[in-house]
């Protein structure tokens, strides 16, 4: 079958995936590999192809069951980055500082855009086209995405393009309906980047818990958190889950958005070198568990991507947790008792239920 393709022209990232195909959204093309550079930085740049692959080996999912991701262009860039920031992503000593692999310095600039940046640049197009099928089916997943650094003007910490901000204005600009948007951020760090784009905006509702002692420690960009939720070194299960519960149910009291973006970084298991935090495997399952079922009890649909997680580990556990909201009905079961097996099927069934329903309104 090949993968669900979106049909190309201008809002290609917004055109229509066929019924078949699950909210999964990922491309070949997120994996980072040039010369074993990608191995200098603690990110596990293959983290993506690995996660997929797992699930394909638990036959969730096949390819002809995942919507692939289109590249982000300049023009769709520039919904929420400024000219002068994306012309500065030219230079190469810049998109070294960015990914904290200082070798890239040397590398003509040729090379990082193919090699580094338009891996970004998908992964940032699989976040604003999950965002749409988000909407349309109640639930996306990008297994890409989650660059929390990045504003519009500044990159940093692996962070290139500000996929979470582009993915709300996207919906803003181009879904009637969408007027309100919820950030739930729990990657182990502070997300800075959309704190710093969405700041005035009283339409985005940001909430975020992380290590209040790493990286970036942006004091200027917590102003925007509504939620602040910081976290001690160490932080163990019983204690996080408990803080995640409570302020996730009190957010969503709050303010009931259109839209949730859910930031489940991984690198809070305990052992990241980058984290701080002590959270099991079972602890991160269960965490997501916890946002989709208040979104989902809710009504309210809701968007993940994956961020950070620096453990070869976490590939595994990301597809553990999708399984476990599969298996709980809190993504949608009945496309993979039919659909995982025979597309055609499950089409043939959706055409019917259409036909059924047409057929009573008339």
């Amino acid at each position: 079958f090949g993968f669900c393709f979106s049909r190309p022209h201008r809002t290609e990232l917004y055109e229509g995936v066929p019924p078949t195909c699950w909210p999964i959204v990922y491309s070949p093309d997120y994996n980072i590999t040039f010369m074993g550079l990608e191995k200098l930085h603690p990110f596990d740049a293959g983290k993506w192809g690995k996660v997929i692959n797992f699930l394909k080996e638990e036959k969730l999912i096949g390819d002809d069951l995942i919507v692939q991701a289109r590249e982000a262009t300049d023009e769709d860039l520039l919904v929420v980055h400024t000219r002068r920031y994306l012309n500065k992503l030219k230079w190469s000593f810049v998109v070294a500082t960015i990914t904290e692999i200082p070798p890239v310095l040397f590398l003509p600039n040729f090379l990082v855009q193919r090699k580094v940046l338009k891996p970004l640049r998908t992964q940032t197009g699989g976040t604003i086209m999950a965002g749409k099928l988000a909407v349309d089916r109640g639930w996306a997943i990008n297994v890409g995405g989650g660059f929390h650094h990045c504003s519009s003007d500044k990159g940093g910490g692996f962070c290139a393009y500000a996929d979470i901000t582009l993915a709300i204005k996207f919906l803003f600009e181009r879904v009637p309906g969408v007027s309100k948007a919820t950030i739930i951020d729990l990657d182990a760090h502070q997300g800075n980047g959309h704190e710093r784009d969405f700041m005035n905006d009283h339409r985005v509702y940001i909430m975020d818990v992380y290590n209040r002692y790493i990286y970036p420690g942006d004091g200027f960009a917590k102003r925007a958190i509504k939620r602040k939720v910081e976290l001690e070194w160490g932080t163990e299960d019983t204690e996080y889950l408990q803080k995640v519960h409570t302020h996730v149910e009190g957010a969503l009291n709050e303010l009931k958005p259109d839209i949730i973006v859910y930031n489940a970084g991984t690198d809070i298991l305990d052992g990241d070198p980058l984290g701080g935090l002590a959270i099991s495997p079972q602890g991160i399952v269960k965490r997501d568990e916890v946002v989709f079922k208040a979104a989902r009890s809710r009504g309210i649909p809701i968007l993940m991507v994956t961020s950070g997680g620096y453990q070869k580990r976490t590939a595994r556990i990301i597809a553990d947790s999708i399984l476990n909201l599969h298996s709980l009905g809190l993504i949608d079961k009945e496309l993979a008792a039919s659909g995982a097996e025979n597309p055609k099927v499950e089409q043939m069934i959706r055409d019917s239920v259409t036909d059924l329903t047409n057929l009573s309104l008339q």
